[in-house]
């Protein structure tokens, strides 16, 4: 079993959150009532969807996890799974979205164009900082 497959199986187990199929149309994955959620693209990249001000609040820790890599200007994050704490680390994650989409629903945080996957490639942590 892929760390993606795992990953997939615990989320769906989430009573908020139900799958569907993708807006990019590749994968799987899984919506809230308020918005799609995750992304499973491959089995070891998943594209999260952040609000805005969950991505201002954790710029900081997101951009110094190894596992991530962001598309400026996308409120979607690529983790990549490689090993199993990038699972807990997916989870958390998806747990924050989860909660940020419930509790500070903004009407103009949707995702712009759609999630990474279709964005080119996500740049790593030290792209961003200009390192």
């Amino acid at each position: 079993m892929t760390l993606a497959v795992r990953a997939m199986t615990q989320l769906a187990g989430w009573p908020d959150l139900v799958e569907v199929r993708p807006s990019c149309g590749t994968g799987r994955a899984l919506r809230s009532a308020q918005s799609e959620i995750v992304h499973f693209h491959s089995d070891q990249d998943v594209d999260l969807h952040l609000t805005a001000r969950a991505m201002q609040r954790f710029e900081g820790h997101l951009k110094d996890a190894t596992a991530i890599r962001m598309v400026p200007g996308s409120r979607w994050v690529t983790i990549r799974l490689e090993v199993n704490t990038d699972i807990e680390l997916m989870l958390t994650l998806a747990s924050l979205a989860l909660q940020a989409h419930q509790t500070w629903p903004v009407a103009d945080d949707m995702p712009s164009a759609g999630c990474n996957d279709h964005r080119g490639t996500a740049l790593p942590r030290e792209h961003l900082s200009g390192g």
